[in-house]
């Protein structure tokens, strides 16, 4: 599971049955900001949402194989899936000796 922003919301002409309830965000990682760098090239990535992320927010992505499992039995054409969305992100660097 991976920390993305949400930076846009995709829409479809016509809808797979399977999709209705959520929406497709679309998100870019997160976890170089985190370091305090700017993304050099970032990389969009489709998500399914139907936690009801908005524009900015951050969420935590479960991708690949593992991204249709909560579905089961019923089964979605995702490769990533918005599992939670973060209200809080509390970081306290460590110190190095």
């Amino acid at each position: 599971m991976q920390l993305y922003q949400v930076n846009g919301t995709v829409t479809l002409s016509r809808v797979h049955p399977s999709f209705i309830g959520g929406s497709l965000k679309t998100a870019e990682a997160y976890g170089e900001r985190l370091l305090g760098k700017a993304p050099v090239d970032p990389d969009l990535v489709v998500v399914w949402d139907d936690l009801g992320a908005s524009h900015g927010s951050i969420i935590a992505v479960s991708d690949g194989g593992e991204a249709a499992q909560p579905f089961k039995p019923v089964q979605k054409p995702v490769d990533a899936y918005n599992a939670a969305i973060i209200d809080e992100l509390n970081i306290r660097p460590m110190k190095t000796s």
